[in-house]
């Protein structure tokens, strides 16, 4: 598994974009110079990320996202599998 993270992610599992082994790894997400843990999507090359309005539901019980625009930064929190097999054998 490369040590960048996808261009876009999600934390909804019915979303396209979701990708459980990359989020098991944990991604850090840097939104306009500040470092952000409540991101629930993503994308770095359209620089907008998803987060929850509040505890405001949609008609299907799922949280209400507004998207905000600016620059994206986003890393690996967890060193990949591969690379800790090496460094520890």
């Amino acid at each position: 598994m490369s040590d960048t993270p996808p261009d876009r992610l999600s934390t909804n599992p019915r979303s396209p974009h979701f990708d459980m082994e990359v989020l098991q790894r944990g991604v850090g997400i840097r939104f306009k110079e500040r470092e952000r843990k409540d991101v629930e999507e993503y994308c770095i090359s359209e620089g907008w990320i998803r987060v929850a309005a509040g505890k405001t539901r949609d008609r299907h019980g799922n949280p209400l996202t507004i998207k905000l625009s600016g620059p994206v930064e986003a890393w690996f929190e967890n060193p990949a599998e591969d690379a800790q097999a090496e460094s520890g054998a």
